[in-house]
């Protein structure tokens, strides 16, 4: 198989090629008190493996796609309680609409999901990646919590049903005063995960913006030192990559989603992508063991 480069980048929208189409149309959900956050959205990526992900990309703004899709230019609006607390379930509502404010009522699967929501505290310290139920009308709703006061940005990955993929960019605020809002970095290229050791390897010695860059996770068994017996496909592809820039704000500009090349030696999982800024990037890669849900994270310097 082809490697296909896939990158996103947020101020883009990606095009689905190969994804199942499914419309969904059921009963809209009572919303939460208060909208609390804004959205933006993001045109044309390029993904790989001809499957796509509002968020995802290989190389920043694009993902390689096997048509090109005008955008939806939807809105999409987050409602929350008006107080959100660490460490106490939330019901998070997303409407999307059009730019006249109508509701848009159909959506296209995409790896497996209407709606992939990628959520991360300002400080990159948190990562989560869950998947809104539709509830129809336009409406989307998932049950989480937060582990730390501070701010917190979401990144929502949908495609209207026939348009490119888009990401919207949501923002929340936790009560409570932050602990630290500086990220830790730590540029070590080997890390245990449970019963997981990654070894993070790159194409080159030193990474620079705007060039490609091969990027392999070697997965370890920690008993055996072996590549890991069990490892099957997340979400339909041999695993997921999100990078984010360190930045404040946080903007799609600075979202990465990259997607795994398939047929690669066991226990290892590719991807390509590019980066589009010089600056400190964090990337998580998922992975899946046997049906649970392996998540490495790495820092990576970029010149």
């Amino acid at each position: 198989m082809k490697r296909i480069l896939t990158a996103l980048a947020i101020t883009s929208t990606l095009v689905a090629g190969g994804c199942t189409k499914e419309t969904a149309n059921n009963q809209t959900a009572t919303p939460s008190a208060t909208t609390v956050a804004e959205a933006n959205h993001h045109e044309g990526h390029n993904m790989d493996g001809g499957k796509t992900s509002g968020t995802e990309h290989n190389s920043h703004g694009n993902h390689s796609t096997n048509s090109k899709l005008e955008s939806a230019n939807a809105i999409a609006k987050l409602t929350v309680a008006t107080k959100i607390t660490p460490k106490t379930p939330v019901d998070l509502v997303i409407d999307i609409q059009d730019k006249a404010g109508k509701t848009i009522d159909n959506f296209d699967q995409f790896q497996e999901q209407l709606m992939h929501l990628i959520i991360v505290s300002n400080n990159l310290e948190y990562f989560h990646h869950i998947h809104p139920t539709y509830k129809g009308k336009g409406r989307f709703e998932v049950e989480t919590d937060f582990p730390q006061p501070g701010g917190y940005t979401l990144f929502s990955d949908y495609k209207v049903a026939g348009k490119a993929e888009q990401v919207s960019i949501l923002n929340t605020q936790v009560s409570g005063a932050s602990a630290n809002s500086t990220a830790k970095i730590d540029l070590a290229t080997t890390k245990t995960f449970g019963n997981t050791q990654a070894n993070l390897k790159l194409s080159q010695p030193t990474i620079k913006a705007g060039e490609n860059v091969h990027l392999i996770f070697n997965l370890l068994d920690t008993a055996s030192n072996q590549p890991p017996k069990d490892l099957q496909n997340y979400l339909g592809e041999r695993g997921h990559l999100v990078i984010l820039k360190q930045s404040s704000p946080l903007t799609e500009a600075d979202y990465i989603h990259a997607h795994a090349m398939k047929d690669t030696p066991e226990g290892e999982i590719h991807f390509m992508t590019s980066f589009p800024k010089p600056g400190k990037y964090k990337m998580w890669g998922q992975f899946n063991r046997n049906g649970k849900i392996i998540t490495a994270d790495f820092w990576i310097d970029v010149q």
